[in-house]
């Protein structure tokens, strides 16, 4: 078999096992009468630790034939020769700027270079292994990785990219929409909803910033714009997150049309199945001043209010009661989710119109989310947003309307009030 393509297959069947782990490990744990179970947060963290080395990086490309190997030349018709007639295949010959200094990479691919370097380790043999039909690329990974990354950092248009890499137009179409496709189909355990022991981390950090017990992330909805080719028309995807107290993505689903409400997404989300069927979020309650309150979200107004989904209160109160300090609570849990938003709108592409099909930008919002939690795990704040004032502002414009709910949520929401911090 080819060097490449069994390096490829080595990669992708590592990438599936991790992912049935999590799966299994994460089962529903009322599946079994025995309730012996391997530890979730244990796995969990096992898996963090091998993708966040560089050993796995070089295990995973052991059989690829050397970067510096002698490749395939293209076709004339794939690619874009430079002055000399010889088109340059290597990322530090693209006319880029990069130096040494690792926030040379920052401004076009949105991470450090120990970043970059680690990823194009990881992610070699499957950017490797495909080429177009009839058209081998003689392009390094760390050159089709730089494509993808420039592409998903910069926002810039196909033409604008190809320029600048001395690659056909073609040729950078699909590196970019390739790089999406091996992110979202062998990584997507890059975001994992958490195990039950990794859950309970979640709630303390997030007691220790609050006061507000048992609250296992924030639920938020965002929209990002896509053009119509057909008609010239913005249209958006709505993409419904779930965060922790660092702002990493725990659940993320997208791909429903803009125009629904976040209320309606979550109706319809398998999130709120799993939920609702106690697939999740299904630990033992904590007695808090005399009521049950199980695991719990919170989630601004725009959503309604449930035993398991904490929104602020709308009605009025006095400023220094335990209502006004809930909601000062709230909001310090909620900032988490602003500050993720933000942080993947400063994605390039994201961040504009994008001019893709549907499904492909909704693999891009994939591929961008992936990468936002690659950066929290790599400890890199390159792609990570400094201000909110936007989010903020769409924050205070919400909180005006009342929904109508059931008492077990307003008894919890009300116990959770009254043991607020003074």
């Amino acid at each position: 078999m080819d060097p490449r393509k069994l390096s490829a297959l080595l990669s992708s069947l590592v990438s599936q096992l991790l992912l049935l782990l999590l799966h299994l490990f994460n089962s529903n744990k009322n599946a079994a009468d025995t309730h012996h179970f391997i530890p979730h947060g244990n796995t969990f963290a096992i898996v963090h630790h091998l993708l966040s080395s560089q050993q796995i990086a070089a295990s995973l490309s052991f059989v690829s034939v050397s970067r510096k190997r002698k490749r395939t030349h293209c076709s004339e018709s794939d690619s874009e020769p430079s002055g000399d007639g010889i088109a340059d295949r290597r990322l530090d010959r693209v006319g880029l700027g990069l130096t040494r200094d690792p926030d040379s990479f920052k401004p076009f691919f949105r991470m450090k270079s120990s970043t970059f370097e680690w990823l194009a380790g990881l992610l070699e043999p499957l950017l490797e292994c495909r080429d177009p039909v009839g058209s081998p690329l003689n392009l390094s990974a760390e050159l089709r990785l730089g494509i993808g990354l420039f592409r998903l950092a910069t926002g810039s248009s196909y033409a604008e990219i190809a320029r600048r890499f001395g690659v056909s137009e073609s040729v950078t179409r699909f590196c970019a929409k390739h790089l999406c496709r091996v992110l979202c189909t062998n990584f997507r355990f890059w975001v994992a909803f958490p195990s039950p022991e990794e859950l309970n981390s979640v709630s303390s950090k997030f007691e220790q910033l609050s006061g507000l017990p048992n609250c296992c992330g924030v639920i938020d909805c965002t929209r990002f714009n896509i053009v119509n080719e057909i008609n010239g028309r913005i249209d958006s995807i709505a993409a419904q997150i779930v965060v922790d107290s660092s702002s990493r993505i725990l659940s993320i689903i997208a791909g429903f049309r803009g125009e629904k409400t976040d209320s309606n997404i979550l109706k319809c989300s398998t999130l709120c199945k799993d939920i609702e069927d106690g697939k999740l979020l299904n630990s033992s309650p904590l007695i808090v001043n005399g009521v049950a309150v199980n695991q719990y979200f919170v989630g601004d107004s725009d959503y309604p209010l449930l035993p398991w989904l904490m929104v602020p209160f709308v009605d009025d109160f006095v400023p220094v009661s335990s209502r006004a300090k809930f909601n000062v609570a709230h909001r310090a849990m909620c900032a988490s989710a602003l500050k993720t938003v933000a942080s993947l709108k400063n994605w390039g592409i994201l961040n504009r119109p994008m001019h893709e099909e549907f499904k492909a930008a909704v693999a891009v919002v994939g591929a961008c989310s992936i990468l936002h939690n690659v950066l929290l795990m790599r400890e890199d704040d390159s792609a990570l947003c400094e201000s909110m004032d936007g989010q903020i502002s769409r924050q205070q414009q919400q909180h005006q309307h009342h929904e109508e709910a059931g008492t077990e949520a307003c008894e919890i929401r009300d116990a959770l009030a009254s043991s607020t911090r003074p």
